[in-house]
């Protein structure tokens, strides 16, 4: 296992960038003291980075497809569609996802999940964190680009929910809507199972997000879409982000897509600043991302994209970003006006602690995995690198050099 010695470079860490070396061995950051004292080696690989920001790799919640790829249309080539999408991901810094399932036929989901499974990234594309069910037990009302035939309840509890899906093994999140009957008892089992519960596509109240808080759901699905407006009088789920009726040891996570679309520069800093510790940037992306405008699809659905947003057909309906996750960091550092580091770790270390997994992924902390993610000043990414290995390098930015010992 090679020593990998990554200089002359920023590093974010403990919340702060700072000027220091990386050390990487074996696919993990690790801790140059033990090295220099213990075992009294040097590096055998020097990366002089040219003077790059490092930041851990991003983090996707949520994204449905990308480079003309729907994880929920493409039911037949889905391996090879995922695979794309993996590989695509890592020319914008992101080293794991969700790729998620929008609500489909009951047949769409017993073809497809058992063809996405978990892995570990490479050369060959992003980690795959596990798959994000966003749907069919959601709320009619607030289908957006979901088909509303496709809607289910919980009629038969917990059971309904494995009618519909089959199996949970490569499940990592669920979205659901917490009005629905026997709502309680699914989130309950959800997370007694170790899969992350969020709540979307809902007209549920305060009172009623509340409930499913206090029952396990730790996550809001695209804050302020599909959901009840902010009303002064019942603000709805949105009011989870400053509820008093949760235990305060309890994080409220929420993605929010900062595609300059979906969610205003104002709603941005209120999300901010109302809630920062549980910001989450998610892309949203669909098939479109990646590709020349036109018509494409998400799920069921047929979808247009014109001037930079992705319509469901013959509607004013949005469904879904082409925005990468590169390109929503840059926008919400601009328009949210939180700082570098706030918005670089909102795509990382933010998503990894909703999972569970920031001890792991997310950090630069010594034990963590090296996925890391190379950027210049404008924090356009200059090279994306797995368990300490270069998976992606853009020729057109600041370049980084190998030295051999």
């Amino acid at each position: 296992m090679k020593l990998i010695q990554f200089r002359n470079c920023r590093l974010i860490r403990n919340h702060s960038i700072v000027k220091d070396d990386l050390w990487v061995r074996g696919g993990k950051i690790i801790d140059p003291l033990a090295i220099f004292f213990d075992e009294e080696q040097q590096s055998d690989v020097q990366v002089d980075c040219q003077g790059a920001l490092i930041a851990p790799g991003f983090i996707d919640l949520q994204i449905n497809g990308g480079y003309g790829v729907d994880f929920s249309y493409d039911v037949e080539t889905v391996e090879e569609g995922v695979s794309k999408v993996a590989k695509g991901l890592l020319s914008h810094g992101v080293t794991s996802f969700c790729p998620t399932l929008v609500t489909s036929p009951k047949d769409t989901y017993s073809q497809v999940m058992p063809k996405i499974g978990r892995t570990a990234g490479g050369a060959e594309g992003a980690t795959i964190l596990g798959i994000h069910l966003e749907g069919p037990f959601i709320n009619p009302s607030k289908k957006g680009a979901h088909p509303e035939g496709c809607i289910r309840d919980f009629s038969n509890g917990f059971d309904s929910l494995l009618e519909i899906y089959g199996q949970l093994d490569n499940v990592s999140i669920v979205t659901l809507a917490s009005e629905k009957e026997n709502a309680k008892e699914v989130i309950q089992e959800l997370c007694r199972r170790g899969i992350t519960v969020s709540l979307g596509h809902t007209m549920a109240n305060l009172k009623e997000g509340e409930i499913a808080c206090n029952h396990g759901a730790t996550l809001i699905t695209h804050l302020f879409n599909a959901m009840l407006p902010f009303h002064h009088r019942d603000p709805g789920i949105v009011g989870l982000l400053a509820s008093n009726a949760i235990p305060p040891e309890k994080t409220i996570y929420f993605g929010i897509i900062s595609d300059g679309i979906h969610t205003h520069p104002a709603a941005l800093r209120i999300a901010h600043r109302v809630h920062p510790e549980g910001l989450i940037l998610v892309t949203d992306a669909v098939s479109a991302m990646g590709l020349a405008e036109g018509t494409h699809h998400i799920g069921q659905m047929t979808v247009d994209v014109s001037g930079g947003r992705a319509y469901v057909a013959g509607t004013k309906t949005l469904c879904g970003s082409i925005a990468p996750m590169d390109e929503c960091v840059r926008i919400f550092l601009k328009s949210a006006q939180c700082g570098v580091v706030f918005a670089l770790e909102a795509a990382s270390l933010t998503p990894a602690k909703c999972l569970g997994i920031a001890e792991s992924k997310g950090t630069l902390n010594f034990g963590a995995d090296a996925d890391l993610v190379l950027l210049n000043d404008d924090l356009e990414v200059c090279s994306t690198w797995i368990a300490g290995n270069c998976v992606f390098r853009n020729p057109e930015k600041r370049d980084f050099v190998v030295i051999e010992s």
